[in-house]
């Protein structure tokens, strides 16, 4: 089986984009290709994370993606879950030897589109759910409370992510939030959905994120620091949220496959930084939790240690995370992105004060974390 290197990766900023979505596209495609000095005909297979009628508000995706992408008349496959599904579908056929180079592209206009809880919501149940308004955040705002009750975990530990957070995008030039705030900002922010307050929701935010991989000789050729795909693991749980227990995730699951794929056996010693995707702040303690950073039930205490500083022990989120920057379709494929950045050293101003041989990449979407993915990079 053949090694993948992730040779270079562009990144666009979540701010609202005057361009068209063909143009917004085409910018950071052709940074990536122009940083490696290759052209578009010389890659062999493009992989796209985009979406349709929902988050991209079109009826046909390809129409637009494929040309902007330098897809066109090339080999290619779209997937439409999460953009951090799409890093490994690129990272497929080069495993199997039937390609050396895949340009690997998730973009989502969000500005173009409904808010999306109005978007959400069509994902719950239609006769059950939807009418009583289940959507993402009153979802994920159940699963708080529940988290609160069952292990005693504060509103203001919760708070603790989102000063951490967007502290840390405020180094980041792509984040689309930016700006100090206290403890006390985000508890006194609109409740949106209680306990759910308005700053410990994610933005909605523009995003493409282009990634160029490569195999072992072609990487070695292309840059004189790859960052290699060690590890994958994902899970899916079942639908209804009254069949799941909250607080117990396919994270669990998905994390134990990557960690095995990878050869870890101790994440909290062995993984120098964590990108992971928490579109509401407590979730980033319980995602902590269930990766194996902290026993379950101490997500909390591992907030107030210092331990996810930027400067602690396991950074988590050195860029912002989703609460500072959430494309939504192609938001983990950022967090692959930002992974890759710290091991190569060219994270910019949030770069680690350390050397970075081991990251994780996670995402999820569906409510309350219902699919879980989580990548290992190594050095």
């Amino acid at each position: 089986m053949q090694k993948v290197g992730i040779v270079e990766v562009a990144q666009s900023a979540g701010t609202e984009s005057p361009l068209s979505l063909m143009e917004f596209t085409y910018k950071p495609v052709k940074e990536v290709l122009d940083k490696v000095g290759m052209k578009r005909d010389e890659v062999d297979m493009y992989i796209l994370a985009s979406t349709d009628v929902f988050h991209s508000g079109m009826s046909c995706a390809n129409a637009f993606d494929w040309d902007a992408s330098g897809a066109f008349m090339k080999p290619a496959s779209r997937e439409e879950g999460d953009a951090i599904t799409s890093f490994v579908y690129g990272c497929m056929p080069i495993m199997e030897g039937k390609c050396d180079t895949v340009l690997v592209v998730g973009l989502i206009k969000g500005s173009e589109n409904a808010e999306n809880d109005t978007l959400t919501s069509f994902v719950a149940d239609p006769f059950y759910s939807r009418p009583v308004g289940i959507q993402e955040t009153t979802a994920a705002a159940m699963q708080m409370r529940l988290y609160l009750q069952r292990y005693g975990i504060t509103e203001e530990q919760c708070a603790k992510v989102v000063v951490k957070n967007l502290s840390n995008a405020l180094f980041n030039p792509y984040a689309h939030i930016k700006k100090r705030v206290s403890v006390d900002d985000v508890l006194n922010s609109e409740r949106i959905c209680d306990p759910l307050k308005a700053l410990e929701c994610a933005p909605k935010s523009e995003g493409v994120c282009a990634m160029l991989l490569a195999s072992e000789e072609k990487a070695k050729k292309l840059t004189d620091k790859p960052v290699w795909f060690k590890g994958w693991g994902s899970s899916m749980d079942t639908f209804y949220l009254g069949d799941r227990d909250l607080l117990d995730t396919q994270l669990k699951t998905a994390a134990a496959s990557a960690y095995k794929m990878a050869g870890i056996s101790n994440p909290r010693k062995e993984i120098d930084i964590a990108e992971t995707c928490e579109p509401y702040a407590f979730q980033e303690l319980l995602w902590c939790e269930e990766l194996g950073f902290c026993a379950q039930g101490q997500g909390g205490k591992l907030i107030d240690s210092g331990v996810t500083q930027i400067t602690g022990e396991l950074p988590v989120n050195p860029s912002g995370g989703v609460l500072a920057m959430n494309p939504y379709v192609a938001r983990g494929l950022y967090r692959v992105a930002e992974a890759v950045l710290q091991i190569k050293g060219k994270a910019g101003e949030h770069q680690l004060d350390k050397k970075v041989n081991t990251a994780l990449a996670h995402s999820t979407y569906g409510f309350c974390g219902q699919w879980q993915g989580v990548v290992i990079l190594g050095s």
